[in-house]
């Protein structure tokens, strides 16, 4: 695997896991090695201090093979955008809290801080409609949403946030941005 890349990995993933992004044993990051080929973390991976032995890389366009079940269990959302969003070279799945908090009682966000409302606009909140069948489901509603609109974000209630980029800093500040906005948004409806 490229070591460089490994290396943005680890950085942004320790970045995201310091800022409660990542939990312990929830959230991925992946990145486009190829047309065809993806690395991503693996399922047992602790996201505040990955090594190149907890990345994994995958084909996207071949049949499933073993290595597909040491992968993050977000592995077949990732597989989805890849394959229908060309220029997705990055895909992360974090919990930020409060944007996760904020998805449970709104329908969209509408930053009202500066750099929310100025780089992001308003953010619509999927709604997965119950999570019984969510993990059968999510791979295609993502992907499909994500192919039907320009936001590279997408705020799921309840489940976290889907994100992808050309450019992994553009990605993970997007992020940022949100979390804050909401946390902003939170912090000024108590008073």
């Amino acid at each position: 695997m490229d070591t460089h890349l490994i290396n943005e990995l680890k950085h942004i993933s320790n970045s995201m896991f310091n800022k409660n992004y990542f939990g312990v044993f929830h959230g991925s990051i992946s990145a486009k090695v190829t047309l065809n080929s993806f690395i991503i973390n693996k399922k047992e991976s602790i996201l505040d201090e990955v090594n190149e032995d907890d990345f994994i890389e995958l084909n996207c366009n071949t049949e499933k093979d073993y290595r597909w079940k040491d992968a993050s269990a977000d592995v077949d959302i990732h597989q989805a955008i890849y394959s229908k969003l060309l220029n997705a070279k990055y895909i992360s799945y974090t919990m930020p809290p409060y944007a996760t908090a904020y998805s449970l009682n709104h329908d969209i966000v509408v930053p009202k801080d500066y750099y929310g409302a100025t780089l992001l606009d308003t953010v619509h909140i999927y709604d997965p409609k119950g999570f019984k069948d969510w993990e059968s489901r999510a791979a295609d509603e993502i992907s499909h949403y994500l192919q039907n609109h320009s936001n590279h974000l997408l705020l799921i209630k309840g489940f976290g946030l889907i994100s992808y980029d050309r450019d992994m800093t553009e990605m993970v500040k997007k992020v940022a941005i949100l979390e804050n906005s909401c946390r902003l948004l939170t912090i000024n409806s108590v008073n």
